[in-house]
């Protein structure tokens, strides 16, 4: 028999995110008492193609606030969902896509459909009393995600010296993910250490990582290797490394090179240049995974650097891809990339952002679940990289808790699946 819940109603609210900037929580109201709630993040390094996110750029938080946005919801939104089916979420999703009728939500405001498509789902699981990543992902839910830690942040994420926007840990071996995390979190407090005891400082940047104003991305990395050391561990065997560039951020369209403002006044590269620079960087360390390495237009780029590091490095596409199963489509064609990252508010419901999931691990390419540099409490990304057996996620350093809350939630995940194997890359 067909389950059958109607939604009755749909109401937002604008709350502060983990930058102290505002952001919106949607509650769900299922049958006569099942309510979902759900809250979305925001990104400070973002993608040219991602769905428009609504601010009222006011006098309110400078501009920041999404009062309209959350005015979308309980005065339009809200009427498209009420009456239809909360177990339904395509249909939902459909309903919010066409009530925006833009091509990339900015009509409605991509953060006002995604709180109520997540809100919808949260409330979903809550009726049929099923873990948010079981109702998400069935009985194929079954392997935990590889963290990617961020424990050392520069670029947006960070005031200081580096271009690179992350300097990322990733544990490798046949290990619980509960042991995975231990590594990580020990890494963390060794480099803490280190740090100090050089002279450098150990405030954070906005993902949790420490942001020493340090003078290039191979310091950094020694770094890193140093910490890993002295918490025991091998480079390479037990802990490999990733960057997250964000060449876009660094791109110059008027010399057509990258720029790297901060690093020792380097002269501008070319992408042949990059290119030999990422081959320097992997045959000096460890580094198992380069997101973004060049700007989201160079597509010629993305396919030369496949070509020559792409079957040993994961090169994964973040502002390149921006959740959007269209332009995957067109580097799965191309041969850009070969893994992308998943951030649901690049594309605005949960149907679209599990579409380009889908996309990726049916092309064989390998799926990064992460979170955004401005976060909330709402652990919804650890349960959909469960649901979808993602591999691996990002969502910060051990520290700040709306990252730590992420990796609890994990924790939580794994004591329920009874301790399931890990995807290792």
């Amino acid at each position: 028999m067909e389950r059958r819940l109607l939604i009755r109603d749909v109401y937002a609210r604008e709350i502060l995110d983990s930058r102290g900037n505002p952001t919106i929580e949607a509650e769900v109201l299922a049958g006569d008492d099942v309510v979902g709630r759900a809250s979305v993040p925001s990104g400070a390094s973002v993608g040219r193609y991602e769905a428009a996110e609504l601010r009222d750029e006011d006098e309110r938080y400078n501009g920041r606030g999404v009062e309209q946005a959350v005015d979308n919801i309980n005065s339009r939104l809200a009427d498209q969902v009420i009456g239809m089916n909360v177990f339904c979420q395509e249909e939902i999703d459909r309903a919010l896509i066409r009530a925006d009728g833009s091509r990339d939500k900015r009509n409605m405001g991509a953060n006002a459909l995604l709180a109520v498509s997540m809100a919808a789902a949260r409330a979903a699981c809550t009726a049929l009393k099923l873990p948010l990543y079981r109702y998400l992902g069935g009985v194929r839910a079954v392997k935990m995600p590889v963290p990617m830690m961020n424990i050392l942040n520069g670029g947006a994420h960070a005031d200081n010296a580096l271009d690179i926007q992350e300097f990322m840990i990733v544990p490798a071996g046949e290990k619980s993910f509960r042991e995975q995390l231990r590594m990580c979190a020990e890494v963390y407090h060794s480099l803490k250490s280190i740090l100090r005891e050089r002279g450098y400082s150990t405030s954070v940047g906005d993902e949790g990582g420490f942001a020493p104003d340090l003078k290039n991305a191979h310091e950094a990395l020694r770094m890193i290797r140093d910490a890993a050391e002295r918490a025991g561990y091998q480079m390479g065997r037990e802990i490999q490394l990733a960057l997250d560039v964000a060449a876009s951020e660094i791109y110059d369209p008027e010399c057509h090179a990258y720029v790297f403002r901060g690093e020792d006044q380097s002269p501008p590269r070319t992408t042949e240049e990059m290119i030999r620079y990422y081959e320097n960087l992997i045959s000096e360390f460890p580094i198992c995974s380069i997101e973004d390495p060049l700007d989201q237009e160079d597509w010629k780029g993305w396919q030369l650097l496949t070509e020559r590091i792409g079957n040993r490095v994961q090169i994964v596409g973040d502002d390149l891809f921006v959740t959007n199963a269209e332009r995957l489509k067109k580097g799965i064609r191309l041969g850009a990339a070969n893994a992308v990252l998943i951030k649901v508010n690049q594309i605005g419901t949960l149907t679209e952002a599990f579409k380009s999931i889908k996309t990726a691990q049916d092309a064989g390419y390998r799926t990064i679940i992460s979170h955004r540099s401005g976060e909330t409490e709402d652990t919804f990304i650890a349960d959909i990289a469960v649901a979808f057996n993602a591999g691996l996620i990002k969502t910060g350093a051990p520290c700040r808790s709306e990252r730590v809350a992420k990796y609890n939630r994990l924790l939580r995940i794994e004591e329920q699946l009874g301790e399931p194997e890990t995807e290792m890359h």
